[in-house]
């Protein structure tokens, strides 16, 4: 696997990040403390006080984040007396006004999302994915991320009409079109914006874990081997993990000495069975017993 590095810090984001230079990481990901959101086992801010807590931190995510970089930042406004707060889109605007660029926004699909309903509204199943970018020239690979055709080409391409064969002009007046037969012979496509992924299931000992698959598939889009990953906010050490996986190199913080000790524990179990993958591989190939 290399030489990658794996670093955790405990610590408060605003202050750990001022150690590090400009220009540092290619790519942050992360999922901050929701607004009031389990409280009691990890703190917590009042939805009208987000704002003023994040723009320091995020500030200093601006400094050290490379111009080539990109911000991923998962998050979900919750309900406050019967409607959804504001906290998330005003924070939007706060992070334009900082010299961020929103550039695109995706939605994390929840799939396996337990049942539930409230007098005035149902569980939800989704949150969002927002990317800041601070340049519009920002590094991205899509083709790292593209899917398998499927079903959709199988039906779609077996009998082409003659529209289909051609540019076809939008029905609904856009001015785009499309040329359907242009991906006759493709066997992958690029994917939408929605992310159809299954909730964390293990026990990390942690409230609030994301899929491995969350992280990895921005980690994948956003960054080659060896690029540098920061998750602020580092939880159980999800993100430090799946980096570690990649081959890229990470930062990781958490201000909560008890998930510091689980996100440690958690590196260290898993850098342990990449070794053991590794040596695993050397022996096969060097057909050693």
């Amino acid at each position: 696997m290399g030489r990658i590095k794996t670093d955790l810090y405990l610590g408060d984001c605003l202050e750990v990040l001022t150690k590090f230079e400009s220009d540092s990481f290619d790519l942050i990901v992360t999922s901050p403390p929701y607004a009031d959101r389990r409280s009691k086992t990890y703190g917590g801010i009042n939805p009208n006080e987000y704002v003023n807590w994040f723009m320091p931190r995020a500030e200093q995510f601006f400094r050290v984040l490379k111009p080539s970089g990109t911000f991923i930042l998962n998050i979900k406004e919750k309900a406050v007396n019967g409607e959804r707060h504001t906290y998330v889109i005003e924070l939007i605007l706060e992070m334009k006004k900082q010299g961020w660029l929103w550039t695109e926004e995706f939605i994390w699909h929840k799939k396996n999302s337990y049942p539930g309903k409230w007098p005035n509204r149902f569980r939800d199943a989704w949150e969002r994915c927002l990317q800041f970018n601070k340049t519009k020239k920002f590094a991205m690979y899509q083709e790292s991320v593209m899917v398998p055709m499927g079903d959709w080409a199988e039906k779609r391409l077996r009998k082409l009409s003659k529209t289909d064969q051609s540019r076809d002009t939008s029905k609904v007046g856009s001015g785009f079109g499309k040329n359907v037969s242009n991906w006759l012979d493709r066997k992958m496509a690029y994917p939408t914006n929605v992310l159809h992924l299954a909730t964390e299931t293990g026990n990390k000992k942690h409230s609030a874990v994301f899929p491995n698959t969350l992280p990895e598939w921005f980690i994948k889009l956003f960054t080659e081997e060896n690029d540098w990953v920061l998750d602020p906010f580092a939880g159980s050490g999800t993100t430090s993990q799946v980096a570690q996986k990649l081959s890229r190199n990470s930062v990781g913080i958490e201000i909560f000495p008890q998930y510091y000790q689980v996100a440690k524990e958690n590196i260290k179990s898993q850098q342990y069975r990449l070794f053991e993958e590794e040596e695993d591989e050397t022996n096969y190939t060097t057909g050693d017993n």
